[in-house]
């Protein structure tokens, strides 16, 4: 029996607990078929932890994520708590655990499995066998930075200021990541930027050639501005392998590259912070997809973004590539075999229930097994 991993579950608000209850029982799968036992603790964040304590991350849970190996986490957020102060809206916990965990590389995967390529809003011959992987900085630029105001002059005039801040230590981590991260895909990296009229685009520019030059000139390396990657994500998207990039073009170029999936139901992410001595990485591991308070209950939830998470944790964080390899290739084989939930359905296929599919996914993965 290798050695127990430690995982702290955070299932969340709406569907995110039960697209979590699916990944328990990859969980208890693995624990009875492969060898592996995980220490699995599991918390409250969002809105069912203001619920419970008045607070989106209690201090409590916070320590256990701070502790553990990797946190998993659903889904924060709905309508029941629209009208909480903003610091302790059900966001609030999520952001949290990005600034104290110091996650600083969020990985946004988009790969379009064949049996979904039809369901892309692209041509299936632009877009079928895509598998590019998105590095976007997350704890910098103009999200975070100072001074950030909402005033009113003494004409009347309103005025809003957001400041765009970058250091080149933190351009460099994150860009490091996507090196790595290239060496074992495609060997190529996009690194995106608006150097032609941003400053903090040419330190960008500047930070990623040198550490390409310094240490990694084997990868193949090309430099882009924003608005044109928007274009080429929708032009020939299967030119990308890994892409790095600042924190507001990565929100925006990830979600697009979304799309082309045909289904945020379907997109994991990791979120990574740096290695300690020992090469441990703060991590966490959360579907794409919101809470969708609006089938939250109905039992019709996709879990396979959330499955695909998993599946991410145990490659980043645990070094399972084998076991990752195959969770992913069930999901293929399950979606090739015709079997969907509400939100990818088509013609011809088999419906299936949020519980209907994690069996199904376990039932591949005997089969593989």
């Amino acid at each position: 029996m290798a050695a127990n991993k430690k995982l702290l579950i955070l299932p969340g608000d709406g569907i995110g607990v039960e697209v979590m209850i699916e990944v328990r029982r990859l969980i208890d799968w693995m624990a009875k078929n492969r060898s592996v036992s995980f220490d699995v603790d599991e918390g409250l964040v969002g809105g069912a932890a203001y619920d419970a304590h008045g607070v989106a991350l209690s201090d409590g849970d916070l320590d256990k994520a701070m502790s553990v190996d990797a946190v998993l986490l659903g889904a924060v957020g709905g309508p029941k708590w629209d009208n909480v102060a903003r610091e302790h809206r059900p966001e609030a916990g999520l952001l949290k655990l990005r600034k104290e965990m110091d996650l600083y590389a969020n990985l946004r995967p988009a790969i379009v499995f064949d049996a979904l390529a039809e369901a892309s809003s692209l041509k299936t011959e632009l877009v079928r066998g895509l598998d590019m992987l998105i590095v976007r900085e997350l704890t910098g630029g103009v999200y975070f930075g100072e001074p950030k105001i909402n005033e009113t002059l003494a004409d009347g005039t309103r005025r809003a200021i957001d400041t765009q801040i970058y250091t080149s230590p933190e351009i460099e981590r994150v860009t490091r990541v996507a090196f790595e991260l290239a060496r074992k895909r495609g060997n190529k990296v996009h690194s995106v930027e608006k150097a032609n009229v941003m400053e903090t685009g040419v330190l960008w520019r500047s930070v990623v050639s040198d550490l390409h030059a310094a240490e990694y000139s084997d990868i193949e390396l090309h430099h882009m501005y924003a608005d044109n990657c928007a274009m080429q994500l929708v032009r020939t998207p299967k030119q990308f392998d890994v892409m790095v990039t600042d924190n507001l073009f990565g929100d925006v170029l990830s979600d697009c590259a979304a799309m082309l999936t045909g289904s945020l139901g379907m997109l994991p992410s990791a979120s990574l912070g740096g290695a300690d001595e020992s090469g441990r990485r703060k991590a966490l591991y959360e579907p794409v997809h919101g809470s969708a308070p609006d089938i939250a209950g109905d039992g019709i939830a996709n879990p396979l973004a959330c499955i695909l998470s998993f599946a991410m944790c145990l490659r980043y964080s645990f070094d399972m590539g084998d076991d990752a390899d195959m969770i992913e290739k069930a999901v293929q084989n399950v979606l090739g075999g015709g079997i969907r939930t509400s939100d990818i359905m088509q013609d011809g296929m088999a419906r299936v229930s949020t519980t209907g599919m994690g069996e199904a996914i376990t039932m591949e993965l005997d089969k593989l097994t």
